[in-house]
C-alpha cells in the first residue's frame, strides 16, 4: 500500500475512524442503508462497481464478495461485521488478498437490547402500553397492578450462553440490575458452569452463542423441559439455535414463562406463526446491531488495522494472515 489507495465504501461509516479513513485514502461513500428500496450488490455488481471506481480498497458490510470481485487489483476487503461471511475468505487468500473484520462492534448494543427484551418480557411492557393505547387501563373490571405483577429480576438467577463479547457485555449489565450471572461456553475457562448446570438454576437464560454444527438447535424439547418452570428465554443471537416448535410448546404448556426475541430464521416471521399469539412473547426484527455506535465501533477498527496494514504490521483483526506471509516472502530483497 504505498501509493494513496481509493477506497469503495459500501458499509455505513461514522466517527473518528472515518476521519482516520479520510486520511489513508480517496473515498467513495455509497453506504447500503441508505438506498430505499434496499441495494446490496451480488458479486458481478460489486466487481462492476468496484471496476467503475478505480477502487483498490473495498469496505461492506452486506455485499457478496465471492468470484469476480477478487478478479479486480484490491490492496484489502474489509467487512464491518464481527464474523466476515460475505466474504469468500478463500477466495480471497487464493487471490493474495487480505480479508479484515470488525469483531465485538455491536456487542453493547445486543447487549442493551437483550436487557430491554428482558424487562419488557418480565413487566409485560408491551401489552401495558397497548392497554394504556387502547383506552383499556382497567381492562374487564381489574386494575393494572393486578394484571401486570411479576417478579423483580434483582436475586434472581441469569445464565449467559455463550460468552463472546456480546454475553460478556450482558453480564456486568445484569448484575448491576443485582442478578446472580453465570454463565455456559465449552470454549471460555472463566464460564462458570455446564449448559446443563445452567438451565437447572437459571430464572433467566439468554443465548450468545454463534451458530455451528455443534450449536444448531442445542436448546430443543429437552433442554426446554430442564429449566425452571417459568423461566424467561431471551435470543438475541440467532433462532437457529433453539428448536422453535419446542419454544412453542413450552410457552404453551407454561414451561416457559416468557420469551424475548430479535431473530428468525429467514430474517421473518409470519403474522399467523404461533409465537405471534402470547402475550408474554416481545418479537423484534434483527435490531439488536441497529446502532449509530456499531457503525462507528465498526469505522474504527476497520481503520486503525488499515494503518497497520498501510505500515506493514499484522491487523490485529486480519482473517487470512498467511497473504501477508506470502507477500513478505515474495518481495524482493531490498539490497540493504
Amino acid at each position: 500500500m504505498d501509493s494513496r489507495p481509493r477506497a469503495l465504501v459500501t458499509a455505513p461509516v461514522r466517527g473518528p475512524g472515518l476521519e482516520l479513513l479520510h486520511e489513508l485514502a480517496d473515498l467513495v461513500i455509497d453506504p447500503w442503508i441508505d438506498q430505499q428500496p434496499i441495494r446490496i450488490y451480488n458479486s458481478e455488481q460489486l466487481a462492476e462497481r468496484v471496476k467503475a471506481e478505480g477502487a483498490t480498497l473495498l469496505i461492506v458490510e452486506a455485499d457478496s464478495c465471492k468470484g469476480a470481485v477478487f478478479e479486480q487489483p484490491l490492496l484489502a476487503v474489509a467487512s464491518t461485521r464481527g464474523d466476515p461471511t460475505n466474504v469468500d475468505v478463500a477466495a480471497a487468500t487464493a487471490a493474495g488478498v487480505p480479508v479484515l473484520r470488525a469483531p465485538a462492534r455491536n456487542a453493547d448494543a445486543v447487549a442493551e437490547l437483550a436487557v430491554a427484551l428482558l424487562l419488557a418480557v418480565n413487566r409485560g411492557v408491551v401489552r401495558a402500553d397497548a392497554d394504556v393505547r387502547a383506552g383499556e387501563t382497567y381492562r374487564d373490571g381489574t386494575i393494572p397492578y393486578q394484571r401486570f405483577r411479576a417478579w423483580q429480576l434483582a436475586g434472581r438467577t441469569a445464565g449467559i450462553v455463550g460468552l463472546g463479547a456480546v454475553g460478556r457485555a450482558l453480564a456486568w449489565r445484569l448484575e448491576g440490575l443485582g442478578m446472580h450471572v453465570v454463565s455456559s461456553d465449552p470454549y471460555a475457562p472463566d464460564a462458570t458452569h455446564s449448559l446443563d448446570q445452567l438451565l437447572e438454576i437459571s430464572d433467566v437464560v439468554s443465548m450468545h452463542a454463534p451458530v455451528t454444527p455443534e450449536t444448531e438447535a442445542m436448546i430443543g424439547a429437552e433442554q426446554f423441559a430442564a429449566m425452571r418452570d417459568g423461566v424467561i428465554f431471551v435470543n438475541t443471537a440467532r433462532a437457529q439455535l433453539h428448536d422453535t416448535d419446542a419454544l412453542v410448546a413450552a410457552l404453551a404448556s407454561g414451561k416457559v414463562g416468557g420469551a424475548g426475541l430479535d431473530h428468525f430464521v429467514g430474517e421473518n416471521i409470519a403474522t399467523d406463526h404461533p409465537l405471534t399469539t402470547f402475550p408474554n412473547v416481545v418479537l423484534a426484527p434483527h435490531i439488536g446491531g441497529a446502532t449509530y455506535n456499531t457503525e462507528a465501533n465498526g469505522t474504527q477498527t476497520i481503520a486503525d488495522d488499515l494503518v497497520r496494514l498501510r505500515a506493514g504490521v499484522t491487523p490485529r483483526h486480519i482473517v487470512n494472515p498467511e497473504v501477508l506471509n506470502h507477500a513478505s516472502s515474495s518481495a524482493p530483497a531490498s539490497g540493504r
